[in-house]
């Protein structure tokens, strides 16, 4: 397995992804693109200590920029929603 800390790359915060930290017992990290589910659950049941019931990804792809006549993309990145086992939280994530 790859180190855990290679597989999460960020937590992300937006109202969405709190609303469903609070309501459904969610959270959402922004992954290794190379990842997958499997990757995922162990790296986050390692590095904080909880009991993950499922996982959902989604690729996110990169939005076209310009920058005057140059034109490129952001890079492509995977997003990870992940529920854990109800009564557990993840401190990091308190407000």
């Amino acid at each position: 397995m790859k180190n855990p800390r290679e597989i999460i790359i960020s937590p992300i915060f937006t109202e969405k992804s709190t609303q469903a930290q609070s309501l459904q017992n969610a959270y959402t990290f922004k992954v290794s693109i190379n990842a997958n589910k499997i990757e995922i659950k162990k790296a986050i049941e390692k590095v904080f200590s909880v009991d993950v019931v499922d996982v959902n990804t989604i690729r996110m792809y990169g939005k076209p920029k310009r920058l005057g006549r140059y034109e490129g993309r952001r890079p492509n990145w995977k997003k990870a929603v992940v529920t854990i086992k109800s009564g557990q939280s993840i401190a990091d994530f308190e407000i």
